[in-house]
């Protein structure tokens, strides 16, 4: 009953669910990422607010670029009788997975304004932490909020069925 109250049943739900937690993650993840690059000051903040827009945008091509393949990884780690939450759980994992391995270098391409070499050369570095961040964000901020929405507009559709 889980699955079917709290996850997106058509398309329209996927982009409604997508812009909730994309949007809660972005303003979240990127400043947070970019503090700990930078340091924590207004000045910092301010320059990433800057770039919020494309760091969305990526972000946006690469969940659905990405859906698929982490949903196949998700599989074999799961079994399809799991507990809600652990299947919940491991796929986020799998989705952070991908896109912050994609998106610590293309956030730091979109911070610099230019596409070099910096990012990839320091992947190893910071990869873990933007990885830890973002999963920590997803599971425990965005994701339960959006699925939150998600109930709640299944409650009240059910209601006026």
């Amino acid at each position: 009953m889980d699955f079917y109250m709290r996850l997106p049943r058509n398309r329209r739900e996927f982009a409604v669910f997508l812009l909730i937690v994309s949007l809660i993650s972005v303003n979240l993840i990127a400043p947070v990422i970019s503090m700990f690059e930078l340091g924590f000051s207004l000045k910092v903040w301010h320059n990433t607010l800057r770039v919020l827009p494309f760091i969305w945008l990526a972000v946006v091509i690469l969940v659905i670029l990405t859906q698929k393949p982490a949903g196949k990884l998700k599989d074999l780690i799961v079994h399809p009788k799991d507990s809600f939450r652990s299947q919940i759980t491991i796929n986020i994992m799998c989705n952070v997975f991908l896109m912050s391995f994609f998106m610590t270098a293309i956030g730091g391409w979109i911070g610099q304004g230019a596409i070099n070499y910096i990012p990839i050369g320091e992947f190893l570095a910071k990869w873990p932490r933007n990885f830890g961040i973002a999963f920590i964000v997803e599971a425990i901020i965005a994701q339960p909020i959006a699925r939150y929405f998600l109930y709640r507009y299944h409650l009240m559709k059910e209601t006026f069925e």
